[in-house]
């Protein structure tokens, strides 16, 4: 359940210039012909080592009785990714642009009425589910292929694939890191975008967790006891940012020390909630700053064991200004964090 990105759809995403090379001109497409697991080996043979892959939905926020508008996440990103310059600072050829999850059958089942108008919640559960099994499947073979996804688009649900993959294909339980207001370790409810921790940790994927920026007041004691019979760590935003009890940099160094912990890999989860004024699904002016997300997964991504990263609830359509601006704004933050990891992974430890 996959569609391959193609060449034709460059021209709707990446403008050409005379005299610049733009990374949508330089990025490696996949093979139209071949299958998955050949795509992939195919890519890593000729020295990809990057995966993008979008999962535009919104079933998952909506399931948690959130806003609509995180399936347009991977439209903003490629809009401003694929225009941004192809130079010595990123290495465009070992970028494969694979493309999105089938996701445009489950979000019309999701909307019953035909007029945007969501399903029951029960509905909206039950097709989380199903997205599940597909981007399970597909970021499986991702790393079964020795390669790093990078997954744009879509609700913090897909936490719960992504870490049943991970932890699938090194056969042990994997690590998380996850910048975010909210821990997602609600009850075991039926799957939306608030329990896809808890879901990861009960079925036994996920060992060692780590919340840095969690908001003191917009997790409930139920859930901040569930976080903690788990044996998963956080650090508050009230923490850090209001009461000053230690810097940001000595908050992102604790959050590094546990999910290093162990021999697991770890996945770098970050829902953009996190970031100040951000167009998403659960706006906040009392976040952090784009380059606080952008020391997150650039220094979670020189870990040798880190894997992935996923990038979150982006809902341009949330923009007070409306969809352009938020695709623009989005698309922006979106490239960076995705230029953040590459970079990271440039820079990469040679121990931990």
């Amino acid at each position: 359940m996959l569609n391959l990105f193609t060449s034709s759809q460059l021209s709707l995403f990446c403008t050409a210039r005379s005299g610049e090379t733009r990374l949508g001109q330089s990025i490696t497409l996949p093979a139209p012909a071949a299958d998955l697991s050949q795509q992939l080996s195919q890519a890593a043979a000729e020295g990809c080592q990057y995966v993008l892959l979008g999962v535009p939905e919104d079933i998952g926020p909506r399931a948690n009785l959130g806003l609509a508008g995180a399936d347009k996440g991977w439209q903003a990103f490629l809009t401003k990714f694929l225009n941004l310059q192809s130079n010595e600072f990123i290495p465009a050829k070992q970028i494969l642009l694979l493309g999105s999850i089938e996701c445009k059958d489950l979000q019309q089942r999701a909307d019953v009425t035909g007029n945007g108008q969501s399903a029951s919640p029960e509905l909206l559960r039950q097709l989380v589910s199903e997205l599940d099994e597909r981007v399970a499947a597909v970021v499986q073979a991702i790393f079964a292929a020795g390669l790093y996804p990078l997954i744009i688009g879509g609700g913090h649900n897909n936490s719960y694939p992504l870490l049943k993959a991970l932890s699938l294909s090194s056969g042990q339980k994997a690590n998380s890191a996850n910048l975010d207001p909210h821990s997602d370790f609600r009850p075991l409810e039926g799957r939306h975008s608030g329990n896809g921790f808890s879901y990861a940790h009960n079925a036994g994927y996920l060992e060692h967790y780590f919340v840095l920026g969690l908001h003191e007041l917009k997790n409930s004691a139920a859930t901040l006891t569930q976080l903690r019979e788990a044996g998963a760590e956080y650090c508050s935003y009230q923490r850090i940012f209001v009461r000053q009890e230690l810097h940001y940099q000595q908050a992102l160094d604790l959050c590094i020390e546990h999910v290093v912990r162990g021999q697991g890999d770890i996945g770098i989860e970050l829902d953009t909630d996190s970031i100040s004024l951000m167009p998403v699904s659960a706006f906040t002016n009392c976040g952090l700053t784009v380059h606080n997300a952008e020391q997150f997964v650039f220094q979670l991504a020189k870990l040798p064991r880190s894997r992935y990263l996923h990038l979150a609830e982006a809902a341009p359509v949330q923009h007070p200004a409306g969809l352009s601006a938020g695709l623009n704004e989005a698309g922006q933050v979106l490239a960076a964090l995705v230029v953040a990891f590459i970079q990271g992974k440039q820079h990469q430890a040679t121990a931990i």
